[in-house]
């Protein structure tokens, strides 16, 4: 029988790809839902997996809603930051879809507003749970790389109008940057796979002279190049304007052989032809629409944290050290100079 009692503000398009994914946890049901949209009874339970949800327009009545366990948190990014703090000050474990905040400030509050309630996060970085990832873990913990010297993880993905967060997306009060709006998922893979801390950032940005891509406020594509503490380096790409389909692109070279994404080569596998990449059979990132991402592995993983009173590989800490150094990228940017990470505070 499910005992977590979840609440899920926000029922735009992150929204429809987390919904299925609680009902199909036994352990849990969406019992609120807050919105400014009005829904009849039937549309609350096809939402929820054929459960009589309560629908608020209020997020403080919300938070109010008896029994409450989670808040999980679809709306756009610069929303987050206040629901966040609410839910956590009321005492709610937390779910928050990528960007965290979009700026540095609104990131601190949450994390002090998280640190002083001690509630449960985890933050949909959910590309962790795709099987490519899963394979890339396996190749290192194997060490069939080696010693990784650079890192290179890239986010292509037209974001134009025929997007359904593009309205709201091109504002920059709103969307950020093409790094903090969408390629903060390729940073977040960087990170995770180098598992160490950055030193300094740099990078560039620009914008496509596209017709479809002028109500951007901001530049839609950055490259920011990024030195490890143990002197290795990687470098990440988010591009929105690009004219292509969608790429995530993985690449790690080692001292024993290099990974790209679905194929790579090692010294330390005999018989393997010195010009000739092997072909992993894997499933990588190969769509930005929500409804193609792993949301349901991760509510599971969510799940069993809360039942079992852990804290998730994928919590608020670990996406705070993701959108530090996206920030730390962010000041690069707009001061034009290499920004080290002690200059952000913690």
């Amino acid at each position: 029988m499910a005992d977590i009692k979840v609440g899920v503000v926000g029922l735009g398009w992150a929204a429809s790809g987390h919904l299925p994914a609680f009902a199909q946890n036994e352990h849990c049901v969406v019992d609120a839902l807050c919105s400014s949209k009005d829904l009849g009874p039937e549309e609350i339970r096809e939402l929820c997996g054929g459960h009589d949800a309560t629908l608020y327009h209020d997020y403080e009545e919300f938070l109010q809603h008896p029994g409450l366990d989670v808040v999980d948190i679809c709306t756009p990014h610069h929303m987050h930051a206040e629901q966040t703090v609410k839910a956590a000050e009321a005492g709610k474990h937390v779910m928050i879809e990528k960007p965290l905040a979009i700026n540095y400030d609104a990131l601190l509050q949450m994390k002090r507003a998280i640190d002083k309630a001690g509630v449960k996060s985890t933050v949909y970085f959910e590309l962790r749970f795709i099987p490519h990832f899963e394979l890339i873990n396996s190749v290192l913990d194997q060490g069939l790389l080696g010693d990784v010297h650079y890192y290179e993880v890239d986010y292509y993905h037209g974001i134009g109008p025929w997007y359904g967060q593009f309205e709201w997306n091109v504002k920059k009060e709103i969307g950020g940057s093409a790094l903090i709006t969408a390629g903060c998922h390729a940073l977040d893979t960087m990170l995770y796979f180098a598992d160490k801390p950055v030193e300094e950032v740099y990078g560039y940005s620009s914008k496509s002279s596209a017709k479809v891509m002028e109500p951007y406020e901001y530049d839609t594509t950055s490259t920011a190049i990024l030195s490890f503490e143990d002197g290795t380096h990687g470098k990440v790409t988010s591009s929105i304007d690009c004219r292509q389909p969608y790429v995530f692109n993985v690449h790690l070279v080692g001292s024993e052989g290099t990974l790209w994404n679905d194929e790579m080569w090692t010294t330390r596998i005999n018989g393997l032809r010195g010009d000739e990449w092997m072909k992993t059979p894997t499933a990588q990132a190969e769509s930005g629409d929500v409804l193609d991402h792993p949301y349901a592995p991760q509510v599971d993983h969510f799940m069993e944290c809360l039942i079992n009173d852990e804290e998730s590989f994928i919590n608020f800490e670990s996406a705070f050290r993701t959108h530090r150094v996206m920030f730390a990228i962010e000041k690069a940017l707009e001061e034009g100079r290499p920004v080290r990470l002690e200059e952000l505070e913690v």
